[in-house]
């Protein structure tokens, strides 16, 4: 497992490509958010998946640049996922920035702010052969984005 491990700057992008925004929106959050109600299952599962999910990212060696290959299909699918992240991030912050607004699908995904970074998260896993890291993925997303629909129910109801 060891001979697995090493500073990951591919799994740093991604990691700086989901932060930034989350920081900006520590700022800009939606008028009626209110996290002191959240499943405390879901958050501990999402808190779990987080730490698993950064830590992998940043120290798996095998998600690094290299020669192009079918295998950078994948790559190919996760950077599209975060580019369509960032999307969603801009489109969030140009809103009036409610709970609808946040918890908005983009393209026909549900709870794109949630769903997107787990999917590309689960692909650079795939494209880096750190198959350890994508049960943490599962982890978070169930987490991460069963927050997300608990607070999409809400700002529906």
């Amino acid at each position: 497992m060891t001979e697995h491990l090493g500073f990951s700057w591919l799994g740093a992008l991604f990691l700086l490509g989901l932060t930034v925004p989350n920081l900006l929106w520590t700022r800009r959050k939606p008028q009626d958010y209110d996290p002191s109600h959240e499943d405390c299952r879901l958050t501990l599962l999402e808190r779990i998946g987080q730490v698993w999910v950064t830590s992998g990212a940043l120290l798996s060696r095998g998600i690094a640049w290299g020669p192009w290959s079918v295998r950078s299909w994948w790559l190919v699918g996760a950077a599209a996922l975060m580019a369509l992240y960032e999307i969603w991030w801009a489109r969030y912050f140009r809103s009036s920035r409610t709970m609808a607004d946040f918890t908005a699908g983009l393209l026909g995904i549900p709870v794109a702010g949630a769903s997107l970074p787990v999917a590309a998260f689960f692909l650079l896993g795939i494209y880096g052969r750190a198959w350890w890291i994508l049960p943490g993925v599962v982890i978070l997303g169930v987490g991460h984005i069963g927050i997300h629909l608990n607070y999409r129910r809400e700002a529906l109801a």
